[in-house]
């Protein structure tokens, strides 16, 4: 991927966030969010704080990242704190101005208080809630090739494990090949730990894998995801282990139906909860109004859950270049559970999964 384009990327975001900063009268932005941090800069390491003034912006890290940082970042000046962030700040070097916001929603309250009271005593400060929310979920061509690749390994990997489900194995046993398999193929890590619940575990909407084995007649729930060079993939497919019951098919088939229908209805300009009531509506048509407690999806990007939350408290308007899942469930509890994920990119014309896998009931 051009290197040039990334920077190009990362350089307008600092200038989107700098608008935004300009606009609400707050002369330096405190980051302490990872995701953020990456977002902006590159930067992937642990240990990071990123500092933006109206004049210039800093990246502070430690000594065990002075080579990574120098690979990755070039939009902020690196800082290797020797004596940690706090007497970086402390050290008068940098321009805090009048006023300075902090991550209230990815700060902690010792740090916060910290800052506040040794650090930030002549400054006013603001506390600010999702402020870069706006901007990340708006993707651009490199975070959709990054994330498209992240939805093909998963993919992949999902081919993979799908053959070795049988009576003899565990859902530990599938989901540790998940994640050895998507390492192998690229992957960084897993976006989130891998979901394999069979039987009445499938009607828990995120069960742990356990040592429990597969058995004959019984639905098996498989959602998985990875991160491919800081970005995320999610997806769900619920298979058949053998013949199982009419009920399973049936409700197989409402879901299945209710997720095209997600699909079919995104349109630019709709509301997130208008897009979660309509598929809602037409499970509750069903019978299962109240067997589909979930959100119908969530955005995904650096965060494997991110906004805009598609549920009926969504308040963002879809837009071109978002993207987030269409995942509709419905769990018996005692009995299964089915749910079908995709991720989706809104177009002009309407979404398009990232994922082609099949969405026809598959009997292993």
């Amino acid at each position: 991927m051009d290197n040039k384009q990334i920077i190009l990327r990362r350089e307008e975001a600092l200038r989107m966030v700098l608008r935004k900063m300009m606009g609400q009268a707050i002369d330096a932005t405190i980051v302490t969010d990872r995701s953020a941090i990456r977002w902006l800069t590159g930067f992937s390491g642990s240990s990071a704080r990123l500092l933006i003034t109206r004049e210039k912006s800093w990246l502070f890290t430690d000594f065990r990242y002075k080579e990574q940082a120098a690979g990755e970042v070039s939009v902020a000046e690196i800082v290797i704190a020797a004596d940690g962030f706090f007497a970086e700040l402390d050290s008068g070097r940098y321009p805090l101005g009048e006023t300075v916001a902090l991550q209230s929603d990815k700060v902690t309250w010792h740090e916060a208080t910290r800052l506040i009271e040794q650090i930030l005593g002549k400054q006013r400060v603001i506390p600010v809630d999702s402020f870069f929310d706006e901007f990340r979920m708006l993707k651009t061509e490199v975070e959709l090739t990054k994330m498209r690749r992240a939805a093909e390994i998963s993919e992949s990997v999902l081919e993979k494990v799908l053959v070795l489900i049988s009576p003899s194995v565990t859902e530990l046993d599938i989901a540790a090949e998940v994640t050895y398999q998507q390492k192998k193929l690229g992957a960084e890590k897993d976006s989130f730990e891998p979901i394999v619940a069979g039987g009445v575990r499938s009607a828990m909407p995120h069960a742990t894998p356990s040592k429990a084995r597969f058995k004959a007649g019984e639905l098996i729930v498989i959602d998985i995801g990875c991160v491919y060079e800081g970005y995320a993939s999610d997806q769900t497919r619920t298979v058949a282990l053998g013949h199982v019951s009419d009920e399973a098919r049936r409700v197989y088939r409402i879901v299945q139906e209710a997720q095209q229908l997600g699909i079919a209805s995104a349109r630019c300009g709709m509301m997130a909860k208008e897009l979660d009531a309509e598929v809602r509506r037409f499970i509750a048509d069903h019978g299962y109004a109240d067997e589909f407690g979930h959100g119908l999806g969530h955005g995904v990007g650096l965060d494997v859950h991110e906004e805009p939350r598609i549920s009926l408290k969504g308040e963002y308007e879809l837009q071109e270049n978002m993207v987030f899942t269409i995942e509709p469930g419905i769990y018996l509890p005692g009995k299964f559970g089915v749910r079908i994920e995709d991720t989706v990119v809104m177009e002009r014309h309407g979404v398009t999964p990232l994922q082609q896998f099949s969405k026809e009931l598959l009997v292993l």
